[in-house]
């Protein structure tokens, strides 16, 4: 079985591939390369550009390469910029995660990792540590897509059986 990488060719996604591969696994990478590289893909995993919003895109390759499981990391991340371009964000972070989200389950997935973001709660201010039962009130458009992400996912979970994780971390590096 193959595992899907969505934004691959990126920085964590690039990461995450290499420690898929370091432990036997097969990959597909899809990309746009928008913000990632083509060379941050090794020849060891299939490569695809492509958006995550084309359904017979992903369905293709669900079934050509007999995926079972995604990691879904692309999406649009630089916080300032959410705020001059929130429908850039609505539309990567939260358009484009409902159709992958809705082709995964009609294909058959069941399993899902999706990189989402601590900016999903309020700014923690006085309330550190952030825990998993701090407030939610996102303070950017950046941070409210993924959210509105992460509830579509607990939804198709609720509908489907789709397994997920979700990764939230305030700056990945």
């Amino acid at each position: 079985m193959t595992v899907l990488i969505t934004g691959g060719a990126g920085y964590l996604g690039s990461h995450m591939l290499l420690e898929c591969l370091d432990n036997g696994e097969d990959v597909v990478v899809l990309d746009n390369l928008v913000t990632g590289f083509r060379a941050a893909v090794p020849d060891e995993a299939t490569f695809v550009e492509g958006d995550i919003a084309d359904a017979d895109l992903v369905a293709e390759l669900i079934a050509m390469h007999k995926i079972n499981s995604i990691v879904h990391i692309a999406g649009s991340v630089v916080v300032p910029e959410s705020f001059e371009k929130p429908f850039k964000y609505y539309t990567n972070n939260t358009s484009k995660t409902c159709t992958l989200v809705d082709t995964a389950v009609r294909c058959g997935i069941d399993k899902l990792i999706f990189s989402s973001t601590a900016a999903r709660y309020a700014p923690p201010s006085e309330n550190v540590p952030v825990t998993e039962d701090s407030a939610l009130d996102p303070a950017s458009p950046y941070g409210s897509s993924k959210l509105m992400s992460e509830t579509m996912i607990r939804y198709a979970f609720e509908a489907h059986g789709l397994r997920y994780v979700m990764w939230r971390y305030f700056n990945v590096a």
